[in-house]
């Protein structure tokens, strides 16, 4: 029977947690949270990518039901967490030793290409819109933004945060596991 899952050929026809297991030995320290507030299709294609760019972690901050439609079922590959709350999202992941990176480009902040991205960073997106929350900027430890040079004020926040994700990889090596 032809395996028909979204998943590179060394995957087909193993079984789901045998393919968890090796994604997860070969992952990277890099994990990624989005603030839910709109159930943005947006959130779909941040997961799709942190997928394939090997990370193992995302958090969803607010509402636990989102638009899981542009993941293309990537997320059933990756360990999901749920945090009500901007502070018990950063007292978690302050336990975990991460740093807490915002990607944000509506207040003040630094260009993402002059802030190296530590190794045990998580990197925190909005919605498509509104952007992170006052509450969730307040706890992050840095805010970055990706500059731009054309006439827009922004991007897709799904396009940003593939260009965050692969800036880390850049920055922490892309065999680094």
């Amino acid at each position: 029977m032809e395996d028909r899952r979204n998943v590179l050929d060394e995957f087909k026809n193993k079984p789901h947690d045998e393919i968890v297991k090796e994604l997860d030995a070969r992952g990277v320290r890099l994990e990624i949270a989005i603030e839910n507030t709109l159930r943005d299709f947006s959130m779909g294609s941040i997961v799709r990518s942190a997928n394939a760019f090997g990370v193992r972690h995302v958090h969803v901050i607010g509402r636990k039901q989102w638009n899981k439609r542009g993941a293309m079922a990537t997320e059933k590959y990756l360990h999901v967490h749920y945090h009500e709350t901007p502070e018990a999202f950063a007292e978690s992941m302050r336990q975990d030793g991460k740093n807490i990176i915002a990607i944000e480009n509506n207040v003040e902040s630094r260009p993402l290409t002059a802030a190296p991205l530590p190794q045990d960073a998580v990197l925190v997106f909005g919605q498509e819109g509104p952007g992170i929350s006052d509450e969730l900027l307040a706890v992050a430890d840095e805010v970055v933004h990706i500059e731009q040079l054309g006439s827009t004020r922004s991007i897709n926040v799904g396009v940003a945060a593939g260009i965050a994700m692969y800036t880390w990889l850049g920055d922490n090596s892309l065999t680094q596991h």
